[in-house]
Order: C-alpha cells, then structure tokens, then sequence
C-alpha cells in the first residue's frame, strides 16, 4: 500500500468471473511474456509461481530523422520479437506447446499504419517521444479544444499521445511504401478500412493471429478514447481525420475469449493462445498486485510512471496527473488510475554514455557515491519536453550550477538525482489531487537495481521505497493478465502470494532535501519554453 491508513481510498474488492481452469496443466507448464519497450523487446517465461524461467532480449534501432523526431522499423521490431521468443525458448529448454497462453506489453502510444492485407507499414511507426506534432497540439490549445480532450480522454493535448501521430501519418506518409501512386490514397484506403491503425501492441497480436485489437488500456493512450463511454469518439476521430474504419477492435486486458492464437505452421509451431494485453506502465501496475484503489506503483524504464488505482472511479487531476484506464477482466468493470507521466528518467543514463560520460549505466552507482553531492550542479532532462506535472512540449534538456571544479561525477550524481527530483514533482500532484499523504512506494524497472537511486528516492519523496523480488513487473503483468484469462492462476489472491520484497529503502531523515528541492524546481523553470516556434 501507499497511502497512510486514514488516507486509503476506499477499497473494492475485484472478484473476477470463474475462469476456464485448464485441467492438463502441470508444473511443466508456463506463460510466456512479450515486453516490448523503447529501446529493445524481450520474451520472458514466468512458472506459476510468478518466478522467471527463461528470457531472451533484442534491441532495435533508434531513428532521429529530425531534432525531436523519433521513429522506430516495426518490420525490425516484429522480427525481433520472433527472434527472442525463440532464444529465449531455446534457452530453456522449453517448447511452444507448455506455453498456456502468451500476454503482451508494449510502450505506449507509439504509433503506425500498416497495410491490412499485406501487414506492411507505410511508414516507419512514430514514437511516443517524438515532438513533430507539438504545433498541431498548440492549434488545438488556441481554438480553446483541450477542456473537452481532457473529459473524455483523460489526457492532457500533447504530441506524446497517438491521435495527432496517425493524423500526421495519414498527410505525410511516403506512398511509394504502399505501392500506390498518390499520397491521397493513403485517406483513401484508411476510410474504405484497407489500412490499419494501431498501438504497438495492436501491430504484435496482428502478427501473431492475423486479427485488429487492442485492450483498453492502450486505446485510453491514442487521444481518439472516450474512457468514460468506452467507445471510439465520433467527434475526436473526425478533429484528427482518423477513420474509423481503420481502427482496431478494443477488448478487456485479460481476456477469456483471447485476442486469438499463434499460427501452428509460423515461426512458434504451435496454437498458443494470446490472450492479455496491457500498456506497459499498466502491466507494471498489474504486476506489482496494485488491484485496489490506493494502490500504486512507480516503473523507471525509458521513463518514469507513477500511477495510483483509482478503481472504478475515473479520478480527474487538477494538478497536471492523466486520468487513464489502468486494467480491465472479461465480463468485469473498468479499474481506473491516476498517472503521473515523466518522458526522461533511464534515457538520460543513456544520455550520459551516448557522450562518453560513462561506459556503462552500473557504473553510475560508484560514481554518484564518489561525491558528497552535486556541488550545486542540477541536470534537468527535458530531451522531449516535460510531462507532469509540468506538460511543456517546448521545453529542453539543462544543466545549471557548473563551475570550473565540475566534473563528470558530479553530473552523473545530478543525473541519477534527476530522476528523484522528478518522482517528487509527481509525488505532491499526486498528494494534493487525492489529498493523502505518501508513505511506501513500490518500485520496479530497470533503474531500481541502482542502490543509490532508490536511496536518494526515498530522501527526496521522504518515504519508502519498497523493491520486489521480481523487478520486471511490466512483463509479470501482462503474463498474469493471460494466465488468469486461460486459468493458469485461479484469482488475485494467488497473484498476491508471489509477490516478494527484495529490499526496502527506509528515507534519511538528516538529509538535506528540501534546500535541494528548491533549487531542483529553479532549474525546471529555466529548462520550460524554451525551443522557440521557428526553431
């Protein structure tokens, strides 16, 4: 839990319908786990106990074709996938037939059209980093248009989400990838449905069963979802030209009747059900057990994304939060959240090898230990703007508080410590919209294996910091989605029993973090507006 007991929202608990509860299955059986992040996609295979088996990982490219602009293959990334199931079977020992069922995560909001009939894209897919559409978001700003975005959607206008991305696609993708002869063809056949729109997870199930859906976590992320009606919105599709024809078919995350199966004579070999789904930062919450309202969770990946369960209640943020959905069973009610959204956590540790500041992210930990602070030095990583609380497409990426004695430990200490300044910001939106104070955190993604981050965490948000046993809970959600769907695992109560504490970081009440803190929020500000229009 998070909150303090005379602060938890109140709690209802989910009791999901029977499931279909496979009699055949054995200790030698498993779920399998697409995650498919920013930077690379694994496979992992997790035993009913909810412990890894095998895994398997691939990067994929990283496109820049323009300052702020973001792209990925997913014909590369599709073949990736393949590629690490297969290893990370092949690893294991393990054959496709003693997978009961497989789930799928994704990075959200990263957008691409493809073809329905021949599965190629007409572009590459547009990450959700990218800032090309930052204009288009400021139009709907200036026509007065956010307040209605935001009521239906939950989500506040930025180029971050999907709809202003199809929109793009559909005026400027090269038509000579789709074989025809003018680009108007491309409106052309998305209204007669010939062309498919999708999330990254849509693209993975198209794949792997040849059928167009996504779960609702992932279409509350497009900017085209009434979250409230369940529904495609008329009137979004129509302010961002989107057809609907073109859009896929929304399903529960967990889901009994399966999003279908895996093609026995394609690369698996074998008639695998797929049959969950969630965005990753849902999957994460899914696989922390955060199944009652209060509970939340916080993943450092690419990002960083802070969510609270808000239940079935649809939360609205007066403090820069999304409201989103945050997972759904067959036959069951929408589970709604709270998120807190920050664009750059473990891309700017990436950030500091790309210019030679570090050979490898695990060196950050002794370095940051080598100093007694920063020396006054403040990193703000607004790469892609900011997100919340903040929400400034314009701002950029700072550094303040260099002087002549600087030197490269202080930066990757301002670095790591960015990453908390950043977590806090959300931390009090998330206080002041829910009015409850945070006392334990539970943490997962990559990052948290730092011992020095998840210290300073605690220090800068003064509470605890819990890590699992288990720090790759986006995967374990979105294979505890398809396993409850095929009944794998009975209930929650099972999910529950797995999970384990591997280390809690209790805050250091000596340390001197609100000076600091201050001093963080002076840097934000000189970070905020300033790409300029015509840059």
């Amino acid at each position: 839990m998070m909150f303090t007991e005379e602060g938890v929202l109140p709690v209802k608990k989910l009791e999901p319908s029977i499931r279909q509860v496979a009699t055949h299955m054995t200790s030698d059986t498993y779920v399998g786990a697409i995650d498919q992040g920013t930077t690379g996609t694994r496979f992992m295979v997790f035993d009913h106990d909810g412990r890894v088996v095998t895994s398997a990982y691939e990067q994929h490219e990283q496109i820049y074709p323009e300052p702020g602009w973001v792209e990925h293959d997913a014909m590369e990334i599709w073949e990736r996938t393949q590629q690490v199931v297969r290893d990370a079977l092949a690893n294991g020992g393990i054959d496709a037939e003693q997978l009961e069922a497989i789930g799928i995560t994704n990075q959200r909001e990263t957008t691409l059209i493809w073809d329905r009939e021949s599965g190629t894209p007409v572009h590459n897919a547009i990450v959700w980093q990218d800032r090309r559409t930052t204009d288009r978001v400021e139009e709907l700003e200036a026509e007065g248009k956010v307040e209605d975005l935001r009521r239906k959607t939950g989500l506040e206008a930025d180029a971050y989400f999907s709809a202003t991305k199809a929109e793009w696609l559909l005026d400027n993708a090269d038509p000579i990838k789709t074989q025809r002869a003018r680009p108007a063809d491309l409106r052309e056949r998305a209204a007669d449905g010939e062309l498919c729109f999708g999330t990254i997870d849509t693209w993975l199930i198209y794949n792997l069963t040849g059928n167009h859906i996504t779960d609702v976590t992932n279409a509350s992320r497009t900017m085209l979802y009434d979250i409230h009606d369940l529904e495609w919105d008329e009137d979004l599709l129509e302010e961002f030209s989107v057809p609907e024809a073109m859009l896929p078919e929304v399903r529960p995350s967990s889901d009994e009747e399966f999003y279908g199966h895996t093609d026995p004579t394609d690369f698996l070999g074998a008639a695998v059900p797929v049959a969950g789904a969630l965005g990753d930062q849902q999957a994460a919450l899914f696989g922390q057990t955060c199944f009652d309202p209060g509970d939340a969770k916080n993943t450092y990946g690419t990002g960083s994304f802070f969510l609270t369960n808000t239940g079935e209640d649809a939360v609205e943020s007066d403090n820069g939060l999304l409201t989103t959905i945050g997972f759904q069973y067959s036959g069951e009610p929408v589970q709604y959240a709270l998120e807190g959204a920050i664009f750059v956590t473990g891309s700017a540790i990436e950030w500091l090898e790309d210019v030679g500041m570090i050979d490898d992210a695990a060196e950050t930990e002794d370095l940051a230990r080598s100093v007694d602070s920063t020396d006054g030095v403040y990193l703000v990583p607004a790469f892609t703007g900011m997100g919340a609380p903040h929400w400034d497409g314009r701002a950029r990426g700072a550094i303040v508080g260099m002087t002549r004695g600087t030197r490269r430990e202080h930066i990757v200490r301002a670095t790591l410590e960015s990453i908390a300044y950043q977590t806090r910001d959300v931390a009090e939106a998330m206080e002041a919209d829910t009015g409850l104070e945070i006392t334990s955190l539970e943490v997962d993604g990559g990052a948290v294996k730092n011992n020095f981050l998840c210290q300073q965490q605690a220090d800068i948000i003064g509470a605890q910091i819990v890590r699992p046993d288990v720090d790759e809970t986006t995967a374990l959600g979105s294979a505890y989605a398809a396993g409850l769907a095929v009944g794998y695992w009975s209930d929650l109560e099972e999910l529950r029993e797995n999970w384990q504490v591997d280390r809690t970081f209790e805050p250091d009440e000596a340390s001197d973090t609100e000076d600091n803190y201050e001093q963080w929020l002076r840097a934000v500000e000189r970070s905020l507006s300033w790409a300029q229009e015509d840059s």
